[in-house]
């Protein structure tokens, strides 16, 4: 047929074949084959954030904790402190008997625990805070693992949130990529927006193949991004289904033919 009738794809050849090699990495380096069949796709609901808070502190730290909890992290040696708190300190020696992540993870010893603090100003933005928590513990797994990513070290803030949408929180990484000003100047704080490397349609495209990868697991996806998002929700996962069935890669092949469903 005619090539004019051909759908567009979302994403250019390069950028989808780096985010399918990067997340094919995250499974590789970050324990996938453990957590995956559990890993949660977060949304930004009472159902993920049942807790109730008094304090900008406080809600930092149910946020966190529940954040650590989805990312499958609470083996690790990490505290949240207040900004007043956080200070410089060397990335401190950390051994696990197997596993990083998941129930089976067991932490053998560690030299000093890792501080996390957050940013005051995404206390009105939740869905900020999530990501930037997201990214944070995706930074540490991948500094403690010392693994670079497909492209190497230029491409490591890439692969930070690629990694994060890997763990599940690829709704609200796709809900805060981008933050539209609007026409009134005081709803608009620039400081509580996080810092975005991948933009929305590259993470709709991930948070697509996660869901494809677990079997269509939490199909109500669509409903939680942004309204101008579902629509290239919906693209993203046509695109997805459509390459992996033109695909000769084995690793994309063994991983989308896996029995990952959530337990």
């Amino acid at each position: 047929m005619l090539s004019i009738f051909k759908p567009s794809p979302l994403l250019d050849e390069n950028t989808e074949a780096w985010l399918i090699d990067a997340f094919l990495w995250a499974f590789d380096e970050f324990d996938g084959i453990e957590t995956l069949p559990t890993n949660d796709i977060v949304l930004p609901t009472k159902a993920f954030f049942p807790d109730a808070v008094s304090s900008v502190h406080n809600m930092a730290e149910q946020v966190f904790k529940r954040v650590l909890n989805y990312s499958q992290m609470q083996a690790w040696p990490l505290q949240l402190v207040s900004p007043s708190l956080l200070q410089q300190k060397p990335f401190p020696q950390i051994v696990f008997q197997s596993t990083r992540r998941g129930s089976a993870a067991q932490l053998v010893s560690a030299s000093h625990a890792i501080d996390v603090s957050y940013n005051p100003n995404q206390i009105n933005q939740p869905q900020d805070l999530v990501a930037s928590f997201a990214q944070t513990l995706s930074y540490i797994q991948i500094l403690h693992r010392g693994a670079l990513p497909p492209g190497g070290e230029q491409y490591m803030d890439a692969a930070v949130e690629v990694l994060a949408s890997f763990m599940g929180f690829g709704v609200m990484l796709s809900n805060t990529a981008y933050q539209f000003k609007g026409g009134c100047g005081s709803c608009y704080n620039p400081y509580a927006n996080r810092k975005a490397s991948l933009g929305e349609y590259e993470h709709v495209y991930l948070l697509a193949m996660l869901s494809a990868v677990k079997n269509g697991a939490d199909s109500d996806i669509r409903q939680h991004l942004k309204p101008h998002l579902r629509s290239v929700y919906k693209k993203a996962v046509k695109q997805f289904k459509r390459t992996v069935k033109e695909s000769a890669n084995p690793a994309l092949l063994a991983l989308t033919q896996r029995d990952v469903h959530v337990s």
